[in-house]
């Protein structure tokens, strides 16, 4: 079970529950991965409702990953996850989110 003032969001694959969080690195290799001037651009995209798809995906595997799954973008892409691409969206939003969540807020 995700603890969500620890950044924790519950993502389920194929019927399975994982845990997905952002750490420091997570974050590093995303801003990465999507080319992005700085994290706040990537938010910005997601308050903005200027996201992608593949956005979506780099950020439920970075989270995912971050969580200790072991899989990548191509095992993301063949799993059924619940809830289907709008439950994808909300969590990845749910992620970053959290990710910037200051204590006490």
């Amino acid at each position: 079970m995700a603890n969500p003032l620890a950044g924790e969001v519950e993502i389920f694959l194929d019927g399975r529950a994982y845990v997905a969080k952002l750490t420091l690195g997570a974050l590093a290799g995303l801003e990465a991965e999507l080319g992005a001037e700085s994290m706040i651009a990537l938010v910005e995209r997601f308050e903005g409702g200027r996201f992608s798809s593949r956005d979506v995906m780099a950020v439920l595997v970075a989270g995912l990953r971050a969580g200790g799954w072991p899989g990548g973008m191509a095992e993301l892409a063949a799993a059924e996850l619940r809830g289907g691409p709008v439950a994808a969206a909300h969590a990845a939003a749910a992620l970053l989110a959290r990710a910037f969540r200051i204590e006490g807020t």
